[in-house]
């Protein structure tokens, strides 16, 4: 078939003869891999060794064509060896193939070059040529370094193809043009065997990928940096963050190596920048971050081991590699404040920001990149708490802290609907008659990894994440519940429950209705349910707190401003409040603990006098209330003497260890089975 055999060996495949060394390459050339276009691997081999044109003498190849006559017997026209069979192909055809695989070679587009074994160009294509701005003929014999940049070629590849252990490899490479600049490239080497299978010649198939490289530059550019500030952004920061966090065998090093290598970050916030994007606009905003990453730029000139990125918003990171430990740390987080301290000009509004800036410097053994940034973000936020305008070094104590805080707020919700939580409940006696009046409701947490948690330990993230709601309602209906039962067991003594209510539950849900609905379920009387609030909760704005509580007191619920005297403390306000009874801190009550001043002769040391003037503060508040109609109840009773004091003021009941510690309700029932606490000093 016209064209099946065409190539460099246009024998049948089962005639054999001797060829010169000059052509033996051409007897088994290797099929080239896509970089070759259309042009296949015997193509590039026939045309490789062809010469330059159909005018050239120079090559033997060409000039043994030319000179060919046609004795008998046939020879091939390519080596001259004598041909046998009938197959063969007529020297004509011969020819016009070879003219083809010529044109090919010249007109391809794709540079091509042939290469000996010393690494020196046999024969190159004018594409190749035009390439490096050279001309054809005058790379003949040229070291193949004198044009391809040597550094990092592969040499592993390069001798497993030189002995014949492969076909071909492919590499991107710089090479140099002959007006001194670099061209990039992708090579594709491929190997030509002998006739024997032997590793002979290598043709190289270059392909310019310049351009692709300068877009593949732009586009990694765009994706690393910033498009507003043109710092690095977070991705190029954690790029940088992660190698300087890998040791040399690219995992982590094991605790007892020698790698003691540091790493730290100082991460940024600007203070109030939110403001100023409200007050004056966000293309303002965008100028002043623009400001602010020129400064921190320039600020850190010098510093090739710094790294200053923005990490979005308003939020910046500088990393140090090879860190020298916090003390350097911290001085750049000096640095960075008084970069900031200077007023900004931006569009005629002089603009002063601050920075708090929190800082964590470690071995690189100790932590990961994700743990590195997690705690310098954390610290930030406590430079903020802390003040702002400064900066905050980490500290594991207070990062346990923060981390166990975390764990209890997100595991609150299903802690109550694990049932997790219990109630304690703490008498309240009056101070006249020794005997229980009521007992007030203190919910603990039976944690499962933490022990048993106070309120002061969860309530107040319950109140962040709004999980108060749900708690508060389930407190007041288990509170509800038990002091009826105290009714159904002691009728005569009719002991109330005091629940503690935070100012979320009026706000985020319906209170009234909620105690309400509690009331009805278990059945206990709206007079034996008294709910506690503190003082700043109930001068919120808007007025709803009053008149939530109003409605409550109209239902026939007692009301107890808790924590009195640590507030607000609007004596003219308090008279117009639907309030029962007044609580007082248990601030107020420390100065009780001194002896009596009758039993303090001579002169009052301070701590006397101090004792005097909580009895003074106390009494008065007491006529107070009385005056207003409410009782009084004073918290933290520890001993006997105190609750005397108390009483000889006027205080109506109390509260403590004295008389006993919160517990079970069996317990308070205990106590009303026998009229009285068992024992009034509470051991």
């Amino acid at each position: 078939m016209p064209g099946q055999n065409e190539g460099a060996d246009a024998h049948h495949p089962v005639v054999r003869h001797e060829e010169s060394p000059r052509h033996r390459h051409l007897a088994t050339p290797p099929v080239l891999g896509p970089a070759t276009g259309t042009v296949s691997g015997a193509v590039a081999g026939a045309v490789a060794e062809s010469a330059e044109g159909p005018t050239a003498s120079a090559t033997p190849a060409l000039s043994a064509c030319r000179t060919l006559v046609e004795p008998e017997p046939q020879r091939c026209p390519t080596c001259s060896a004598p041909l046998t069979g009938d197959t063969h192909r007529s020297p004509d055809a011969l020819r016009a193939g070879e003219s083809r695989f010529r044109a090919a070679f010249c007109d391809a587009t794709i540079g091509m070059a042939l290469i000996d074994p010393e690494d020196r160009i046999i024969e190159v294509n004018p594409a190749f040529a035009a390439l490096i701005g050279r001309g054809v003929g005058e790379l003949a014999g040229t070291h193949l370094h004198g044009i391809i940049d040597p550094e990092g070629m592969p040499d592993r590849l390069f001798a497993e193809l030189v002995r014949g252990e492969r076909e071909r490899f492919r590499v991107e490479k710089q090479l140099k043009h002959h007006a001194g600049h670099t061209v990039w490239s992708k090579v594709t080497v491929s190997l030509i065997r002998d006739s024997d299978g032997d590793p002979l010649y290598t043709l190289a198939l270059v392909e310019d990928i310049t351009e692709q490289r300068k877009l593949g530059d732009r586009l990694e550019y765009q994706a690393l940096h910033d498009p507003l500030t043109r710092l690095p952004n977070r991705a190029y920061f954690f790029e940088r963050l992660d190698a300087a966090c890998l040791t040399p065998t690219g995992g982590p090093a094991p605790t007892g190596t020698p790698d003691e290598r540091r790493v730290g970050v100082c991460y940024l916030d600007l203070d109030g920048f939110a403001a100023i994007n409200e007050a004056l606009g966000h293309h303002i905003g965008d100028q002043l971050l623009i400001a602010v990453a020129t400064r921190l730029r320039r600020g850190l000139d010098g510093h090739d081991a710094h790294l200053v990125a923005r990490m979005g918003g308003d939020e910046f990171a500088v990393l140090v590699t090879d860190s020298l430990g916090s003390e350097q740390l911290t001085e750049l987080a000096d640095r960075i404040l008084e970069t900031l301290e200077r007023p900004f000009d931006i569009a005629g509004h002089r603009l002063v920001i601050t920075a708090s800036v929190g800082v964590v410097e470690r071995s690189v053994r100790e932590t990961t990149p994700t743990d590195l940034v997690k705690d310098a973000d954390a610290t930030l936020y406590w430079s903020k708490a802390d003040g702002r305008a400064r900066w905050t070094l980490h500290d594991p104590d207070r990062g346990a802290h923060q981390l166990t805080r975390q764990l209890l707020a997100t595991s609150l919700r299903p802690a109550l609907e694990r049932g997790e939580f219990t109630i304690e409940y703490q008498p309240l006696v009056g101070l006249a008659d020794g005997a229980v009046h009521g007992a007030e409701a203190l919910v603990r947490w039976r944690h499962p990894r933490y022990g048993t948690l106070s309120p002061d330990r969860f309530i107040p993230l319950a109140e962040e994440t709004g999980a108060i709601v749900p708690l508060g309602t389930w407190v007041l209906e288990e509170s509800c519940r038990q002091a009826k039962q105290w009714l159904t067991e002691f009728p005569e003594t009719e002991t109330f429950v005091s629940v503690n209510l935070a100012a979320r539950q009026i706000w985020d849900s319906d209170i009234v209705a909620d105690v309400a609905r509690a009331l009805e379920r278990t059945g206990l009387p709206a007079r034996l349910l008294q709910l506690e609030i503190t003082e700043s909760a109930l001068l919120g704005p808007g007025g709803r707190p009053l008149q939530a509580l109003q409605a409550l007191a109209d239902m026939g619920v007692r009301i107890a401003i808790d924590d009195f005297g640590t507030g607000y403390s609007n004596l003219a306000y308090l008279s117009r409040l639907p309030v029962h009874v007044l609580k007082l801190d248990g601030t107020f009550i420390e100065g009780f603990r001194e002896p009596a001043p009758t039993d303090r002769p001579g002169r009052p040391e301070l701590g006397s006098r101090r004792s005097d003037a909580d009895e003074q503060i106390v009494g008065a508040m007491v006529q107070l209330a009385h005056t207003l109609g409410l009782t009084v109840t004073a918290e933290g009773i520890e001993s006997a003497a105190q609750a005397e004091r108390l009483r000889l003021t006027g205080c109506d009941t109390a509260q403590g260890w004295y008389f006993a510690r919160p517990g079970e309700a069996a317990r308070v029932a205990a106590i009303l089975r026998e009229g009285r606490p068992t024992s009034l000093d509470g051991r």
